[in-house]
């Protein structure tokens, strides 16, 4: 999954709220949101559906990715480039640089617990 530009994020996010959308409807979005042009918004959308990431049939725009799928990719490609795929590596650089409270070190020690289970079985 190629890694989107700001201007695609953006209407991207009009995208994943308005699912699916007229792309006249996402042009006055846009319009108004973000005070673009209506060819820049198809522009945009061209390279968003080259990218694969929408399809635009009947004039009718829908997700092929969502955001958390989105999301997901890029922390893995960031994890696999950056820490060597070391999921300990990332996280110790993590906290090192933002504290983590109580409640989310239950939730990541509930998480690593359900995994463990998992591969044990």
């Amino acid at each position: 999954m190629k890694k989107l530009t700001e201007a695609e994020m953006k209407l991207m996010d009009i995208i994943w709220e308005n699912n699916p959308a007229p792309s006249r409807r996402l042009v006055e979005l846009a319009s108004r949101l973000l005070n673009w042009k209506k060819s820049t918004t198809y522009t945009i959308l061209k390279k968003l559906e080259e990218k694969e990431m929408v399809e635009n049939k009947n004039a009718t725009v829908e997700y092929l990715v969502t955001l958390e799928e989105y999301n997901t990719t890029l922390t893995i490609e960031t994890v696999d480039h950056y820490f060597s795929g070391s999921l300990p590596k990332f996280l110790t650089a993590f906290v090192r640089e933002k504290k983590i409270s109580p409640e989310e070190v239950k939730e990541l020690e509930s998480i690593i617990k359900t995994y463990k289970e998992e591969a044990d079985d």
